[in-house]
């Protein structure tokens, strides 16, 4: 792989706390492996990534107060740390070992995040979405958690090559809903997975091959929940400067309502590593198997634990930045044939017991004084 010309990369990344919310709860993060130092934006950055690859992240955190705020700036870091260390430990040179990193990566840092949230209980239920993209040589690898996205804009078309684990998505494959009712439903900000408010989660891992004028943007639902598919392309279309780009995606989004904080992470690939587009490529979300090592909810033949419904608080949305209805929106969740398993927290778990010795000592006071009030008099 070292012997292949260079693969460039030009990015910008920006975030906007939106029109409506008084703080930003999203972070991001650019950096090339294996020193995994952050890059800044004050203008757009052109780099070529080394044999050891790139990182680009994007986490839109919820939970309320500053909770989202330190859980997505937590699993920034904490990603950014565990594939620093990875490098210094075992080479990641090789796709396997580098799709498993991402994984790795990102299941350390919902255990972390959720080890925190039970730690600190004026955090508990804090949560972030996470969609991690690496670049190794002329692929791209997407390791997923939540709703934020990764659009692939190729010969002026925007495909979406992650797969939202949200409520949605699962109705919407279940054939219950049409994408069109889903972008109008009061009930599209309901998540399945994210990092912290369960002790394991299932990272979802991608791969796409890059071709030469491919843009990438990563983003989280502030954009996505209101700028069109089209839009995006239209915009990468038009704007070659990135942060002309960023700037725009991030004005249309406000123009619609900016109900939500909006953030984009653009990259565009160029290089003599990479050759041209052709008619047959496949785009989209495209799984890619790894043998992941890590504790719960990451080792072989450990069953994946029950989803948990993640509601992420907010106006509704729609492609105008207006709320609306559907048909979808009228019909009750138990009229569908999906079913979702809900999972009681661990600390309900906890509590259980005690409310029970309270309950029963509640039964036996009761009885007692009854038992007293009909003695002889």
């Amino acid at each position: 792989m070292s012997d292949q010309p260079p693969v460039i990369i030009r990015v910008f990344a920006s975030t906007d706390v939106g029109r409506t919310r008084d703080h930003n709860e999203d972070a991001f993060v650019v950096a090339e492996l294996p020193s995994a130092t952050p890059l800044t934006f004050s203008r757009e950055q052109t780099y070529t990534p080394g044999e050891r690859g790139a990182v680009l992240m994007v986490a839109d955190g919820m939970g309320g107060a500053a909770a989202g705020e330190i859980a997505s700036s937590m699993a920034v870091d904490i990603v950014l740390k565990e594939l620093r260390a990875r490098e210094t430990t075992e080479p990641l040179a090789e796709p396997a070992a580098f799709a498993q990193a991402l994984v790795a990566a990102t299941t350390v840092a919902n255990e972390r995040i959720h080890r925190y949230a039970l730690d600190h209980l004026e955090y508990r239920g804090m949560g972030t979405t996470a969609t991690v993209a690496g670049v190794l040589g002329d692929t791209l690898y997407i390791a997923q958690v939540g709703d934020s996205r990764a659009y692939l804009i190729r010969d002026g078309k925007a495909s979406q090559i992650t797969k939202d684990q949200s409520l949605m998505q699962r109705l919407i494959e279940a054939g219950e809903i049409t994408a069109e009712e889903a972008e109008v439903s009061e009930r599209r900000n309901i998540i399945l997975q994210a990092l912290g408010p369960e002790e394991a989660i299932k990272v979802d891992i991608t791969r796409q091959q890059l071709r030469k004028g491919d843009t990438l943007v990563l983003c989280s639902d502030g954009l996505s929940g209101l700028v069109r598919d089209f839009e995006i392309a239209e915009a990468v279309a038009e704007e070659r400067d990135l942060r002309a780009l960023c700037a725009r995606l991030i004005t249309t989004a406000n123009s619609k309502g900016g109900p939500d904080n909006i953030t984009v992470v653009a990259a565009r690939f160029e290089g003599a590593a990479l050759t041209a587009a052709g008619h047959d490529d496949e785009v989209g979300h495209q799984a890619f198997p790894v043998v992941e090592d890590t504790p719960p909810g990451g080792v072989p033949g450990v069953p994946p634990q029950p989803e948990r419904i993640v509601e992420i608080a907010g106006e509704p949305r729609t492609a105008s930045g207006e709320s609306g209805e559907s048909g979808e929106s009228e019909r009750s969740l138990a009229e569908t044939t999906l079913e979702i398993k809900v999972r009681r927290s661990s600390r309900w778990r906890m509590v259980a017991p005690y409310l029970l010795v309270v309950c029963a000592a509640a039964v036996t006071f009761v009885i007692v004084i009854f038992a007293l009030s009909r003695g002889p008099r």
